[in-house]
């Protein structure tokens, strides 16, 4: 196979100017992809575009929130006029729950941050790059949920973004299928800026001991991998190596890599509505004891 799969390709990496979404930038440049990358700070995202076009890579900055409508139209504009066409969408947009979130102390306004950030976002740049991709009858979107989504490292607008992201890119994948539009999840595992320092590292030992996570989990969080461990998994589901793939949460961490299982209904019960009553509480009761 050819070191540069991504020859020619036009890519959009939201959140690519720190962390994950810088090396998953930069693998894609150096596959051979054309890269706008997008961020809220300008200057993280020239430093990170410079880095890839001194490399050799092409590469394009374009900061701004990608979850207003203007920003992210004008991400997939740039895409097409630079590099011919957009043939991957990824996001890596994120952002921490303030440290010691709960239900039971966060605000209205945090809450409809964290979703701004992680699911509107998302949302934006999908319904962006979508009906040009029908259009070309091709294309890959990669977005980025997390292992939060289960609940297991607290807080809520994180977790419910997270999995709000998961459940939209499942809707993409089937409703796009029929038009050659491929879209997946990475929850990936990383040592980035948000999972470093005193705060973070107090987090984790305050879930430990609340008996959210378990030892190996919280080790795990505490000595992640740097994210050139997650980026390939990144470029391969951007590339035609997984033209099958779609509809599926992948995880990346370090040397880790894993996949959700499709959540399945299990038969508890059944009666026919047509001939029987509904069920009492007793018997609910009795079936789930």
């Amino acid at each position: 196979m050819s070191d540069r799969p991504l020859e020619g390709f036009g890519t959009v990496v939201v959140g690519g100017s720190r962390g994950i979404g810088a090396a998953v930038s930069a693998l894609l440049a150096g596959c051979g992809a054309g890269v706008v990358v997008n961020g809220r700070d300008a200057a993280a995202v020239d430093a990170t575009v410079s880095s890839i076009t001194s490399a050799g890579g092409a590469a394009l900055s374009h900061a701004g929130s990608a979850a207003e409508e203007s920003v992210a139209q004008d991400l997939i504009a740039l895409c097409e006029k630079e590099f011919g066409a957009v043939d991957a969408l990824v996001n890596c947009a994120g952002a921490p729950e303030p440290p010691g979130s709960s239900i039971l102390n966060v605000t209205t306004d945090e809450f409809r941050r964290l979703i701004d950030v992680h699911l509107i976002t998302t949302f934006a740049t999908c319904r962006a790059v979508a009906p040009k991709m029908v259009a070309r009858g091709r294309g890959a979107i990669v977005n980025t949920s997390s292992f939060a989504f289960l609940g297991d490292y607290g807080g809520t607008g994180y977790p419910a973004g997270k999995g709000g992201v998961n459940g939209l890119t499942m809707a993409i994948a089937a409703e796009l299928a029929e038009y050659g539009v491929r879209a997946n999840v990475v929850c990936p595992g990383a040592k980035t800026r948000l999972s470093t320092g005193p705060e973070f590292e107090e987090q984790i030992a305050s879930l430990r001991q609340r008996g959210l996570l378990d030892e190996v989990s919280a080790q795990g969080a505490l000595d992640a991998a740097p994210p050139e461990y997650v980026a390939p998994m990144y470029g391969y589901l951007v590339s035609d190596l997984a033209r099958s793939i779609t509809g599926q949460i992948f995880i990346a961490a370090g040397g880790f890599v894993g996949r959700f299982d499709r959540p399945s209904p299990s038969l508890i019960g059944y009666r026919d509505h047509h001939d029987s009553p509904p069920w009492s509480l007793d018997e609910i009761a009795a079936m789930l004891a």
